[in-house]
């Protein structure tokens, strides 16, 4: 397989890029020595504070680019590279936080900070789209998921990108689509960074800019409402610009599994990530074979384990949704209730409040992965609750088209937000 491969279909679920870390420079490493043998406390809400959320456990570096370095990174996945100013150095943060049942677990994450700029940053929160492979998280691959953490810091700000729980460097198997966990896995990160960046002597603003991409996309929408809600003080939300997120399984991601807009290998390997994932928080079935079809009923599960590359997972089960699916099942998707319902339910509500800072939702046309109506229903929702949105739709761009033509315009939306 080369350096860069991207799966058969166009609009696939994978653009992966299995170039190694290079690693930092030595004096990255000394200068971190004291701070990643022994925990740092960070300064928290009263609860965060009570149960540990947020603490830092380690910080590790894992990039040092110059400019050069990180317009070659982007220009290599065709990304614009017009907003670049500063090279930028990457650190995996290891933090506490709580799993779905709010137990004491631990996640990591990649703060990224600019060679240069002021000496107090600004804060961008970046949250990824599907990985079913821990090491693409952004803490542990130079992949497709550093494009807007690279960006967004070459143009100098901090980036807090977190692996979620399960991936990156996490125990665990990933709690896929579980919309609260993420959020809470997502507010650690924030407090974990601000910790990191002050004992790195670029200490953070209080100001912060989110986004994120597919899955990550909806879970920004969740981390800004949680934002404007008060979830930690320290962190004033700035402006929201998330990119082709799912942000309504109910009215269009599952009804696309059954009408053609979500394409045949992507809607197998979300729906299979979903239920199996769902179903260790939800009693959706006692036993695969209630939801699978023979041979996947005996695989499905194992492939899920965070170990599996993406294209075997996909070689690993069946061509579409029906030949997947029992007959009774898919029928059961087809006209959801009871507990099914109910998971679906769980992450549909992230675009119902109000948010009072500028809001830009970004979508292409031509995604089959997370189709566009997910994008129109959330900014109609927002606006029926009064606030002021605008959709950037991308013309006929597939799934990671739209965050390689989106990336760059975010970040010129926050400067304009900032200035």
């Amino acid at each position: 397989m080369s350096d860069e491969t991207r799966t058969s279909h166009g609009t696939g679920a994978s653009w992966r890029t299995r170039r190694g870390l290079a690693g930092a420079a030595a004096l990255l490493l000394a200068a971190l020595a004291a701070l990643a043998a022994a925990p740092v406390a960070a300064a928290t809400g009263e609860q965060a504070h009570r149960t540990g959320r947020g603490e830092l456990v380690s910080v590790a570096p894992v990039a040092d680019r110059d400019a050069g370095a990180v317009r070659a990174f982007l220009d290599g996945r065709d990304v614009a590279t017009d907003s670049v100013r500063y090279g930028v150095r990457a650190y995996r943060l290891t933090y506490r936080t709580v799993d779905p049942q709010g137990a004491p677990t631990t996640a990591t994450g990649l703060l990224t900070l600019p060679k240069g700029g002021g000496h107090r940053l600004d804060l961008v929160s970046d949250t990824h789209g599907t990985m079913v492979h821990r090491d693409y998280a952004p803490s542990a691959s130079e992949d497709f998921g550093r494009v807007p953490s690279y960006l967004n810091a070459s143009a100098g700000r901090a980036v807090a990108a977190p692996d979620y729980l399960g991936l990156g460097r996490g125990p665990g198997r990933h709690p896929y689509m579980d919309t609260a966990s993420s959020v809470t896995a997502s507010l650690d990160m924030l407090r974990a960074a601000r910790t990191a960046a002050d004992r790195l002597a670029r200490p953070l603003t209080g100001d912060v800019y989110v986004t994120g991409f597919s899955q990550g996309g909806q879970v920004a929408m969740a981390l800004g409402k949680a934002l404007d809600g008060g979830a930690d003080r320290h962190f004033r939300l700035k402006a929201l610009a998330p990119v082709s997120g799912p942000y309504d399984g109910e009215g269009q991601e599952m009804p696309g599994l059954f009408d053609g807009r979500v394409n045949d290998i992507s809607g197998v390997l979300y729906l299979s990530y979903w239920l199996v994932a769902q179903n260790r928080l939800h009693p959706l079935y006692k036993d695969p074979s209630e939801v699978f079809r023979a041979p996947y009923a005996s695989r499905v599960e194992g492939l899920f384990d965070g170990r599996h590359e993406e294209e075997d997972v996909v070689r690993g089960l069946a061509p579409s949704v029906k030949q997947l699916l029992t007959p009774a099942f898919y029928e059961r998707l087809r006209h959801p209730s009871g507990a099914v319902l109910d998971a679906m339910r769980a992450a549909d509500h992230t675009c119902d409040w109000k948010p009072e800072v500028p809001v830009r939702l970004y979508a292409g046309a031509g995604d089959t992965d997370v189709p566009i109506g997910n994008t129109r229903t959330c900014a109609r929702t927002l606006a029926g609750q009064g606030a002021r949105v605008r959709v950037v739709e991308q013309g006929a761009v597939d799934h990671f088209g739209s965050l390689a033509v989106s990336a760059p315009q975010v970040v010129r939306f926050f400067d304009g937000v900032r200035g």
